[in-house]
Parts: C-alpha cells; sequence; structure tokens
C-alpha cells in the first residue's frame, strides 16, 4: 500500500476506529487548508464524543485481547519493526503531506520522515528488554520482585506544527509496552495521523491497538482528556491548552505527559566560534517558520559582541529564501495557519510599541498569492522584560538581548515562566557546564542547538510541561510498576506477623 497524497486531496478523510473506516457520529466534516496557498485541500471528520468512546472501548477491547496482550514483547517488537519499514517505503508520501497540511518545507519534513523509521527500530528493540527488579527485602524469607505493566489505553493529543514526529514520540514507547491508543491529531493538521493508522494495520497490529479521531479540541480533545477508560495523556502543545487537558484528566485522576510552551534562551559569550553560533541562532529560530516548542526566540548575547551578532544575524535572516515549501530551494515557508500569521503581525507591533528596534523583517514577503507568509524577523534593543520576551510568539521572530556577565545571563535567562530548552555557545567548557547546572531547561545544548535524538530524554520545566519522551524515559512514562511479594519462608501467617512488628 502506498500512502499517497492524492489519495486524500480533494477527498473526505473518516475516521480510523477498530481497524476500519468509520464516519463520524455527527455527519460533519470541516475543511483543512493548505498554508502555502489559503486555500482548502481535504476534509476531515468532525469527530466528537460519541466517536471517541467507540475508540476509547475499542482500544479497551484490544488490551483484553489474547490477539494482542498474549503475544511475547519480541513479537510486538517484530511487529513495530515491520511499521518502521512501511514508514520507510512511504517517507517521500508522508512528507510531501506534512508539507501539504502545515507548511513546512519540504527539506524539514522530509528529514522527520526519513527518520521517523529509526525511531521505531529503536523502541522495538526496547521491547524485550523491559523488565523489573528483584528487591533485597528487609525480610528473611522473603522474595519481592517488580514489574513493569503497560497502563493501558492511552490517549495522544497531537499539535499541529510537527504532526507526525510528535505522535511517534508517544506511540513508539506505547506500542512497544503493550499499550494501546486513541489519537486525536489537530484539526488543522489530520492527514499524517491516518495515514500511520493506516500502515499500522498493514503492519499486522491488531484492531483497536491504534486509533485515530479528527476533530476539534473542545469536542473531541475535550472528550478524550475527560474519558475515564483513558489510563494516561500525552499531550505537546500550548500552555493554556495544557492546563485545561490537565484538568479534565484529573476528574479521573488520569496522570499526563504535557510538552508545552518555549522562550528558550539561546547565550552567545564574547570568545565562542562567531559563524558557528551565528548558524546555530539562525537554525535555532528560523527552521519550522519558527513553530516549535524549543526554538531559540530569545538570544543573549555579551555587551562586547552584541552589534557584531545583530548585524550577523540580521544579514542571515535578510538572506533566507521565502517560498513555496514544496520547492527544494525554499528555506522558509509559511506559518501553518491564518491565526498564527495574525498572532506574530500583532507581537511584532508590540515589540515596536516597547521599543525595541527591527533589524530584519517585520512584515510580510512580496509573495503571490493568499499564503501566509512572514519574514524571518530580528529585534534588536531587545528587553527580557518586554512582551515579544516574555511570551510564546511561535513564530520566526528572535529577540536580541544584551547580557554584562554569567550571574546577569543567569538571572534573565531563568526569568521566564518557561523552562524547555537552552542553547549555549563557548570555547570554555567550565562556564558551559555551569550555565547547563544553572539555567532551568530541561534541555541544554552546548556549541549546537536543537539536536534531537530519540535515545536522549526532553521534556520541559516549569510551564514547559513535564514528563519526558525519548530513551528508557519514555518507557517509565507508559508503563506502571507493580510490586510482588512472595512468603517462601514456610513459618505461616503468624511468624508473618511478628516479623511485620
Amino acid at each position: 500500500m502506498k500512502t499517497t497524497v492524492s489519495r486524500i486531496a480533494g477527498h473526505a478523510t473518516d475516521l480510523f476506529v477498530d481497524g476500519a473506516w468509520r464516519k463520524p457520529a455527527s455527519g460533519r466534516y470541516f475543511a483543512s487548508y493548505d498554508p502555502s496557498t489559503g486555500a482548502p485541500w481535504y476534509e476531515a471528520a468532525d469527530g466528537g464524543e460519541e466517536d471517541v468512546d467507540a475508540a476509547v472501548n475499542a482500544a479497551t477491547q484490544a488490551l483484553q485481547d489474547a490477539a494482542w496482550n498474549a503475544i511475547t514483547p519480541t513479537r510486538r517488537g517484530g511487529l513495530m519493526h515491520r511499521l518502521a519499514a512501511l514508514i520507510d517505503d512511504n517517507k517521500e508520501d508522508l512528507a510531501q503531506m506534512e508539507t501539504r497540511d502545515n507548511g513546512k518545507i519540504i527539506g524539514e519534513t522530509r528529514a522527520q520522515t526519513g527518520y521517523l523509521p529509526d525511531y521505531f527500530n529503536y523502541f522495538a528493540g526496547m521491547a524485550d528488554k523491559i523488565h523489573g527488579e528483584v528487591l533485597p527485602i528487609n525480610k528473611t524469607g522473603m522474595l519481592n520482585f517488580t514489574m513493569r505493566e503497560p497502563v493501558g489505553v492511552v490517549g495522544v493529543i497531537v499539535p499541529w506544527n510537527s504532526p507526525l514526529s510528535i505522535l511517534a514520540t508517544a506511540l513508539a514507547p506505547c506500542l512497544a509496552v503493550g499499550n494501546t491508543v486513541v489519537a486525536k491529531p489537530s484539526e488543522h493538521t489530520s492527514a499524517s495521523a491516518l495515514a500511520l493508522a493506516e500502515l499500522c494495520m498493514e503492519a499486522g497490529f491488531p484492531a483497536g491497538v491504534v486509533n485515530v479521531v479528527s476533530g476539534y479540541g473542545e469536542s473531541a480533545g475535550h472528550a478524550l482528556s475527560r474519558h475515564p477508560g483513558v489510563a494516561k495523556i500525552a499531550f505537546t502543545g500550548g500552555t493554556d491548552t495544557g492546563r485545561k487537558i490537565a484538568s479534565n484528566a484529573a476528574a479521573n485522576l488520569t496522570p499526563c505527559t504535557l510538552e508545552l510552551g518555549g522562550k528558550s534562551p539561546h547565550v552567545i559569550f564574547d570568545d565562542a566560534d562567531l559563524e558557528r553560533a551565528v548558524n546555530g541562532v539562525v537554525a535555532g529560530i528560523f527552521a519550522a517558520a519558527g513553530q516549535t516548542c524549543v526554538a531559540g526566540s530569545r538570544c543573549f548575547v555579551h555587551e562586547s559582541i552584541y552589534d557584531r551578532m545583530v548585524d550577523r544575524v540580521a544579514a542571515r535572516a535578510r538572506a533566507i529564501r521565502i517560498g513555496r515549501p514544496e520547492d527544494p530551494n525554499t528555506q522558509l515557508g509559511p506559518l501553518a495557519l491564518q491565526s498564527q500569521l495574525e498572532k506574530v503581525q500583532r507581537y511584532v507591533q508590540y515589540g515596536l510599541d516597547q521599543g525595541a528596534t527591527l533589524a530584519a523583517g517585520g512584515g510580510r514577503p512580496p509573495i503571490k498569492g493568499n499564503g501566509w507568509y512572514f519574514q524571518p524577523t530580528v529585534f534588536s534593543a531587545a528587553r527580557n522584560d518586554m512582551k515579544i520576551a516574555r511570551d510564546e510568539i511561535f513564530g520566526p521572530v528572535v529577540c536580541m538581548i544584551s547580557f554584562r556577565d554569567e550571574a546577569d545571563l543567569i538571572a534573565q535567562a531563568n526569568d521566564s515562566v518557561y523552562g524547555l530548552a537552552a542553547g549555549v555557545w563557548t570555547r570554555d567548557i567550565d562556564r558551559a557546564l555551569r550555565f547547563a547546572r544553572a539555567v532551568d531547561a530541561g534541555t541544554v545544548w552546548v556549541n549546537t542547538y536543537r539536536s534531537a535524538s530519540f535515545v536522549s530524554p526532553a521534556g520541559g520545566f516549569k510551564w514547559s510541561g513535564y514528563g519526558k519522551h525519548n530513551g528508557f524515559e519514555a518507557v517509565r512514562e507508559y508503563t506502571r510498576v507493580k510490586s510482588v511479594v512472595i512468603d517462601h519462608s514456610g513459618l505461616g501467617r503468624d511468624a508473618f506477623v511478628i516479623q511485620l512488628k
């Protein structure tokens, strides 16, 4: 089977529940728009509470069926290896689908879909290596061991900026440990999640193991996060939405993994390799048009090199090639949503109103058509107390902020409600380690930025959420630990009671 863009373009997509396509109970569909043209290109099913309930019931039944819960961990890993191979076979079509759906340039979506087979293969290899421990309990004649079990049905709520990659960060470890999944993609980018669910069926996963309910957050997302049959929620997206999901989940004491907003400090010391640092700053903020949680949107530069860095970053920003995202020569595509374009425009005005200076960009580029494009924008003379430095803009806008010394830097860098990521450029390893220890960030990069690996745990602090993706930390997120205690002393219950005293 080939997951082609042409199978979706101009058509309506149904829900994927219990291994089959299902029409929404409402009978309604809504348009998904191509950001490069502003025109609709397919319709997604408007799923709601009834559809979510059906999907959770299917996932619950799959948990109870021997076709899933009685297969060996090695067999689960084998299914995941087959899924990885199918993703590899379809990676170009999946990349084209992502680019059409959210406007990310084809070079980036190809890199992401090309990375996914390795991601699933990594967790496939982990499937039969997840185990408990034998504990040296402080009682004689007793054996105590632990087991790691799947938590159950996991609700995965996916954003629009990197829908397929972010779905994989939850789906891969969930499948490796034996959970079942109900995914709710963003209403703006449903196509790739549905395509991946179909590939899961082709790989041989039993019906009900992977389900996808498209729909709006206030209907399908609300129903999924409040459903009593869901054992865990995984959400990536904005902090305000994360709060709502956590509140909904709390009604059933359902735990969550939340990767939320960021306003990451990207630091350049005066001893840095400036050319490499400029490359890092440009890639750290303008990749994905700034629509990434870890975007290095607050660039702190030592005062002695501040003017040089502003000039270099601004010159690079002005040289970025803006164009249609499917063109391999394009370096910056459109923003994913019209509402996101309008938000970026508002924040540029906030920056100007509060006294920052535009060193580059700040407006719409001269591109024909109705696409949601915005120039890569560099603010100089920015301060950490400005609105553009406090709020997550989620667009191609960087604030260049001066600092005096390490103490001043740490005070400014940590003066944020967010704590997702940070980067530092310096030749002094002692300084780099001091920064890494002092900064409030779940990931710290030294002389690089946005270097990710499926082995390396990722997740934030403070308003950036809690829980981890990637590596064995992800396995811990999607398993529960059971402790088993066996009395093999032969002493009987009375002796056991005495031992407890």
